[in-house]
């Protein structure tokens, strides 16, 4: 089964989901097996509310722009943002935010939670934490720190916010796959059927190790004493005689 992950992020009119702050962005970019496959979904949302300037200031987007747009309001895509999200694990950074955000949002619709849609959520935050202990762990410091171009995010923007997240998550995880990669590397995918279409791994033949003539003479010195002990042939002789029986 393909492993469906959606790097998500949001964009909002304020820091707090339970005193009134809505969504006024969503975008998350698809990977499938680590792999980016274009079925990305941006929306711009109506919040039905004001925009602070101080938000404003954070990502750029004002209340004028998205009646411009004529952005939906939430109800309007919600069912959209839940088939999206559906079964897929969620890689966000500081996934509580967000994940706060959209089950308020869900929650008025009458909707289920996020977790109840998806198959998992990642917070990437802590694992840079538990990663980078004592160090700045935003999504700017992770990209200087993993070499990841950010050039291009000039304010925060769901969308762009994606992206960058999408390579800081491989750069972290990157290590976790390498024994996987090692190990398909060495074996050889087959379209034979009598093959089963299964990958054949290579195994290296196995060492054999005689014992030497003196450590057969400890050994049967140690069989001997435990002959003693139980007053008849020891479990090991019953079964070396069984073994050998069972070979003629």
């Amino acid at each position: 089964m393909n492993m469906r992950q959606i790097i998500l992020d949001t964009e909002t009119t304020g820091l707090s989901a339970n005193n009134g702050d809505r969504l006024i962005e969503f975008a998350g970019v698809e990977m499938i097996d680590r792999r980016l496959t274009g079925n990305n979904l941006h929306l711009y949302i109506n919040p039905e509310r004001d925009i602070p300037e101080e938000a404003v200031a954070v990502h750029g987007i004002t209340l004028e722009k998205l009646n411009e747009m004529n952005a939906p309001v939430f109800a309007d895509v919600a069912q959209q943002i839940a088939d999206y999200i559906r079964g897929a694990e969620l890689i966000i950074h500081n996934a509580s935010f967000d994940e706060g955000f959209l089950d308020m949002e869900f929650e008025r619709l009458g909707m289920p939670r996020t977790k109840t849609i998806t198959s998992d959520i990642t917070d990437t935050l802590k694992m840079a934490r538990d990663r980078y202990p004592g160090q700045k762990n935003s999504l700017d410091a992770l990209c200087t720190r993993l070499e990841v171009d950010r050039s291009k995010r000039v304010l925060h923007g769901a969308l762009i916010d994606c992206e960058l997240l999408g390579e800081v998550y491989l750069a972290m995880t990157r290590s976790q796959f390498s024994l996987v990669d090692e190990l398909m590397a060495t074996t050889t995918a087959s379209n034979n059927p009598a093959a089963g279409g299964q990958y054949q791994i290579k195994h290296a033949a196995l060492p054999v190790v005689t014992p030497s003539s003196e450590e057969l003479a400890e050994h049967e010195n140690y069989l001997q004493a435990l002959d003693k002990i139980a007053g008849a042939p020891c479990v090991w002789r019953q079964w070396q005689q069984d073994t050998e029986d069972k070979s003629k």
